[in-house]
């Protein structure tokens, strides 16, 4: 699994680094509240582990932007603030799980695999339309035998299309789902990031293009193109 590691407190850093490398995880470490939130938007994590006391912005001010950009990775706030408001005070703002310092490695790993096995159980895996296939763990887009990665925004939309594959989808509705409803977001970013996937979608050589219809939004749709014996497109 991928996680990410949020702690201004380098020796702990390394401590989860260790423990959880040691049981086959990947790990990002940052060391504020601030660079958290742009690991989170733009990279696909399977957990984020969140100190509270964090430079710019604190762990409570992370989890509850997550929640309002629609990142719903689950969120073991890790502090050793252990008051009962404290704890109430985390879960308000999105956490899924409250741990305080010191802490067992034992303790850990096992909150780890219940927050990571509870979302396991309720997110599909994968998104198939036409010759493309959405990996929502990973988040990668795979077309054949090829496939590229997808940052945390390029996965929400390119969810949004997939789940959806016979619908126009509004402007709207991506900025509603993906980056959700009170986020400051315009049209432009929306226009950016359906150009970044259209490049993906292209890189790939895929038949699945998304089609803009004028004044509704936008819609994917196969292409009359085919592959030839080296993979490349004719019409």
């Amino acid at each position: 699994m991928n996680i990410l590691i949020v702690g201004d407190e380098s020796m702990l850093a390394q401590v989860l680094e260790q423990i959880l490398q040691s049981e086959g995880h990947f790990t990002d470490v940052v060391e504020d509240g601030a660079t958290a939130l742009i690991y989170a938007d733009d990279f696909s994590y399977d957990l984020v582990i969140l100190d509270v006391m964090l430079p710019l912005l604190d762990g409570f001010g992370v989890a509850r932007a997550m929640r309002e950009h629609g990142n719903n990775t689950p969120i073991l706030m890790l502090t050793a603030r252990t008051s009962v408001q404290d704890t109430v005070t985390g879960l308000n703002a999105g956490a899924d799980d409250y741990m305080t310092k010191p802490f067992e490695a034992e303790e850990l790993l096992a909150r780890v695999n219940a927050l990571t096995r509870r979302s396991g159980e309720i997110v599909m895996k994968t998104l198939s339309f036409a010759d493309v296939t959405l990996e929502l763990n990973s988040a990668l887009l795979r077309c054949g035998h090829g496939a590229v990665q997808l940052s945390h925004k390029e996965l929400g939309v390119a969810k949004m299309f997939l789940a959806n594959p016979t619908m126009t989808l509004t402007k709207d509705m991506l900025i509603s789902n993906v980056w959700g409803g009170n986020a400051n977001v315009t049209d432009n970013n929306v226009e950016s990031y359906i150009s970044f996937l259209r490049k993906k979608l292209k890189y790939l050589k895929s038949r699945v293009i998304i089609k803009n219809i004028p004044k509704l939004g936008y819609r994917l749709e196969v292409s009359e193109c085919c592959k030839d014996t080296n993979g490349d497109l004719f019409c």
